[in-house]
């Protein structure tokens, strides 16, 4: 194992000035689930809901863009262990602009432009085109991204997988919206309750209980701990 890794059983990320680092034990974790093709199926379930997730997909320009292999190479490339697969791919990437409400047009070649893409999507009402992200987004993001995770047994195939990957996602998940981390593990429990997947469900595939609802309102949803815990997810 590389010096400074984490040991066998500490989920805690390896950061080297301020930014995510791959290491042997995040190779190991990504071995240990069954490779890149898991991280990939886990990422084609997590699109598929998606889609059908009227408030998410209304950050989708297109449904056929490769948006579940990209992230899946993404993750994988961030793990290591399997090369480089996200900047192979992305070598690769037409440079052709895509057209965008308002008239914006972008070539999506990087997470930045993929954004830039998602913030100035046609199909979100015209009064938010241009909108960055908000905690409700991030929050709808993380519940589906976990699920997947869960449906395609990630999460028991190695349980410390699951710990270090609900940490890898609230350190990312601050680039979308920088209130969002201490809501990834609330995230992470939501679909251990049928109860509440299948409202979810029933409502029209809408997380009717994390729209409208004001910073302070949704950090009441957490427990205590979790609103106070400002370290997390970095410390042990």
């Amino acid at each position: 194992m590389a010096a400074g890794s984490p040991s066998s059983d500490d989920p805690v990320l390896s950061m080297g000035g301020g930014s995510f680092q791959g290491n042997d034990y995040t190779a190991s974790l990504l071995a240990e689930i069954g490779g890149g093709a898991a991280i990939r199926r886990m990422c084609a379930r997590f699109y598929d809901k998606a889609f059908a997730d009227p408030h998410l997909d209304q950050f989708i320009r297109s449904h056929a863009d490769p948006h579940s292999e990209r992230l899946g190479n993404w993750i994988v490339e961030k793990m290591g262990g399997e090369g480089t697969p996200w900047t192979a791919e992305r070598a690769t990437r037409s440079r052709e602009e895509v057209e965008l409400a308002g008239g914006h047009r972008v070539c999506v070649h990087d997470r930045s432009s993929a954004h830039v893409a998602a913030w100035h999507s046609p199909k979100r009402p015209a009064a938010d085109v241009g909108d960055h992200f908000q905690l409700n987004d991030a929050r709808n993001w993380m519940r589906l991204m976990f699920w997947s995770a869960r449906e395609e047994g990630l999460l028991a195939a190695s349980p410390r997988f699951g710990r270090w990957f609900c940490r890898f996602i609230a350190h990312f998940v601050r680039v979308y919206e920088r209130k969002a981390p201490p809501f990834a593990r609330e995230s992470m429990r939501w679909s251990t309750d049928p109860a509440q997947l299948q409202g979810y469900l029933e409502a029209g595939s809408r997380m009717t209980d994390v729209h409208g609802l004001s910073h302070e309102a949704a950090l009441a949803q957490l427990p205590r701990d979790e609103r106070a815990d400002s370290d997390w997810p970095y410390h042990r």
